[in-house]
């Protein structure tokens, strides 16, 4: 068992093996998950998380790398959750974090975790909302958290961050893809990487054409900027920094941050509860509450939703 206070005390020291033991005891829903949690409590709120997402093949790890340089001349700390597709072998993350950004790996103010997906629909591992809040509770400024390659279902960036920043590139069909995926709902921010590349102002244009045919905006609301990088070469990283402080600062003054804050808290909430709740009826699986329920579907006695409400009664009471 880990001494739970000391790796908290640790990490808040900038230790990154604590740092490293407290994400591997949420990663592997660890008994002590609940002390974690509640020790990290009173540290949390103060990270800015930002999302990023896009195709694959957009650059988003080499853009990820070039915002922590960024935002390391400023002086902040940084943590970096990069969400890769499982390796269908181990469970565990297929790209390792010092591959992709090895030119911090031995900064002190910068932490880099690799986190598998492990077959989590929605771009995200499963633990990130807690691995986020390690990060928040370490002392990290900014938390970025790059998920794997954007798809139809796989939006769920938007609902964990503050701000989400949707990659693009140019000869890569990203417009048609982001008409489908519908990222066009999920961007706070929209960066065409590799803008020395022909089409980059092509892709810029339609994107901005797509962002005017989008939810109409009235005086005030926020109009995701579009922002061209070559994130290889640091250029126009600096004003992708510039549209997040922007976009930070509006949400603070309309109280959207805290909105946001407030909605990913319960959506938390709510997938405990309900992790929790599909624990308990797998463990009816052969129970003879279950299966007299179900003996009355199949006789017609009851529906399936009443059926499933006296189940969960029953759950509940229990």
């Amino acid at each position: 068992m880990q001494d739970v206070s000391s790796l908290v005390a640790q990490a808040r020291e900038g230790r990154p093996r604590a740092v490293a033991r407290l994400i591997s005891l949420v990663e592997g829903a660890s008994p002590q998950l609940r002390e974690v949690m509640a020790a990290l409590a009173p540290l949390t709120g103060n990270a800015y998380v930002v999302g990023l997402t896009g195709s694959p093949g957009v650059g988003k790890s080499t853009s990820t790398s070039a915002l922590v340089t960024a935002y390391r001349r400023q002086g902040k700390r940084v943590g970096v959750l990069a969400v890769d597709p499982s390796s269908p072998f181990s469970g565990g993350a297929l790209l390792g974090d010092r591959v992709r950004m090895s030119e911090h790996a031995s900064d002190p103010g910068v932490y880099i975790r690799s986190m598998a997906t492990r077959g989590h629909l929605g771009g995200l591992a499963w633990a990130a909302p807690q691995a986020i809040r390690v990060l928040d509770a370490a002392g990290c400024d900014v938390v970025l958290v790059e998920t794997v390659g954007v798809g139809q279902s796989e939006v769920e960036i938007a609902s964990q961050a503050d701000t989400s920043v949707v990659l693009l590139a140019p000869g890569m069909g990203d417009g048609i893809q982001a008409a489908k995926a519908g990222i066009l709902e999920i961007g706070d921010v929209y960066v065409v990487n590799k803008a020395d590349r022909d089409g980059a102002d092509a892709t810029a244009r339609e994107l901005n054409h797509m962002l005017g045919l989008g939810e109409a905006r009235g005086p005030g609301d926020w109009r995701p900027p579009i922002v061209k990088t070559v994130a290889a070469r640091g250029e126009g990283v600096d004003e992708v920094v510039e549209a997040l402080e922007k976009h930070r600062a509006w949400m603070e003054e309309r109280g959207v941050l805290a909105e946001r804050r407030l909605a990913r808290a319960a959506r938390e909430v709510e997938t405990i509860a309900v992790t929790a709740l599909r624990e308990r009826i797998g463990d009816l699986r052969g129970d003879r509450r279950l299966s007299a329920l179900a003996e009355r579907i199949v006789t017609g006695e009851l529906d399936p939703y009443r059926a499933a409400d006296e189940l969960v009664a029953g759950l509940t009471e229990g």
